[in-house]
């Protein structure tokens, strides 16, 4: 029997692919956009997209039975430089009492070219 679960959010399945994976007790949380009902949210405003992923990324959580209190690791992608700031603003806010390990690199785009940032999270989740 494997330990391993898959989970999409309700309007968050694509394609080849899982928001959510839970293997034991690791959550993986896939890149997640600007994307709300399947529009980009945020068009220009790095913190209102950053709002956006992390709110993806919390639901995803939540479909593997987890919170993002247990995220334990982020990688961000961002298309600009100046996209930072208000990636940085949203995290630190979100995490400040318990800061995950984080990366972020400059990518040179993403799949849709008005996404400024795509966030992928690991959560340690114990059952």
């Amino acid at each position: 029997m494997s330990d391993i679960s898959r989970f999409d959010p309700p309007g968050m399945k694509f394609p080849g692919m899982s928001q959510a994976v839970r293997a034991g007790g690791w959550v993986i949380v896939s890149g997640q956009v600007a994307l709300q009902d399947g529009k980009v949210t945020g068009v220009g405003d790095a913190a209102a997209q950053a709002r956006q992923c992390f709110a993806n990324i919390a639901a995803s959580l939540e479909a593997a039975g987890s919170t993002m209190t247990e995220v334990i690791g982020l990688r961000c992608f961002l298309t600009a430089k100046s996209a930072y700031g208000g990636y940085a603003e949203v995290k630190n806010a979100l995490f400040a009492e318990n800061p995950p390990a984080s990366t972020a690199v400059i990518v040179s785009e993403l799949l849709l070219p008005d996404l400024l940032m795509e966030i992928e999270a690991t959560a340690w989740s114990p059952k």
